[in-house]
């Protein structure tokens, strides 16, 4: 199929991009790297009169360290992140995830941004974006709003944005000497969406607990997904490879069937996956509990 007619506007200042979509209202869309709404408008499932490209605005290019959080615009590509030697050192997680969004020609265009707008439950970034705490900022003609990741993604493709905003940045905050991470996703292929994927954060305490701990899953519902009582759970028990059976088993999440994959294949393939990442930081709190 072909996309259909629309004009199109290069944007000069967020100024200019308030002020179109003021005007067009839902007939506006905004187009930053363009991987995902490309492919929508190919297959008709998209049909904006208006197209806003904000890739010539450079303040939403910007990726650094201002004060305990790293910021990253809205138009850092994926490659980006996985290159950039600032996330290695202060956000590793995300040079972990970055080389599983899709393919690098992909990851060379595609933005964070974008990915979080578009708020696909089989993405990688709104996941993460949760299991770290981080806050999505935008901003519209009335000014900006600080939207923590909790409270953003509210149903499938659906988020926190109004209308007339757009995201200009994340935050996600630094990682710290105790701070821990997990993730893993599995697919057919690399490269393509998973059926199932999941990180887990947290501090690692001496007595072998992950304390402040997050367990999200992409790919089981319509938003990322916490499975709150393994949460609690690793808050009040040590963990160990037994540990990570037990809690992986007792997963409480209920997956949504999708055209491929059952409701039961995709609890079956969560609770594996948890497990393999429960007892990888089990082997890292071991270290941590004997010094």
């Amino acid at each position: 199929m072909k996309a259909p007619k629309f004009d199109y506007v290069r944007a000069r200042s967020l100024g200019e991009v308030f002020s179109l979509l003021r005007e067009y209202g839902d007939d506006a869309r905004i187009i930053a790297g363009g991987q995902t709404l490309l492919a929508t408008l190919n297959m008709r499932l998209s049909e904006p009169q208006l197209l806003v490209d904000i890739g010539g605005l450079p303040d939403l290019r910007q990726l650094t360290v201002v004060g305990d959080v790293l910021r990253l615009g809205a138009m850092v590509t994926h490659s980006q992140i996985e290159d950039s030697q600032v996330v290695r050192e202060h956000v590793p997680l995300l040079t972990d995830v970055a080389p599983f969004v899709a393919h690098r020609a992909i990851r060379n265009l595609g933005t964070f941004g974008g990915s979080i707008a578009f708020a696909d439950p089989a993405a990688e970034w709104p996941c993460v974006l949760v299991a770290t705490r981080g806050t999505v900022i935008t901003q519209g003609s009335d000014g900006q709003r600080r939207i923590p990741a909790d409270e953003f993604f509210l149903d499938l493709y659906t988020t926190a944005l109004n209308p007339d905003e757009i995201i200009v940045a994340v935050e996600i905050p630094l990682s710290g000497p105790k701070f821990m991470h997990a993730f893993n996703e599995l697919a057919r292929r690399h490269g393509d969406y998973a059926i199932v994927g999941a990180v887990v954060t947290g501090s690692g305490a001496d007595d072998g607990r992950l304390t402040n701990a997050r367990v999200v899953f992409l790919g089981t519902g319509n938003t990322p997904e916490r499975a709150r009582a393994v949460e609690q759970q690793l808050e009040a028990t040590p963990l160990s490879r037994v540990a990570a059976g037990s809690l992986a088993q007792a997963l409480d999440i209920t997956p949504n069937g999708d055209l491929y994959n059952s409701a039961e294949t995709k609890l079956h393939l969560a609770k594996v996956t948890l497990e393999r990442l429960l007892a990888k930081l089990a082997e890292k709190l071991e270290v941590i509990k004997h010094g």
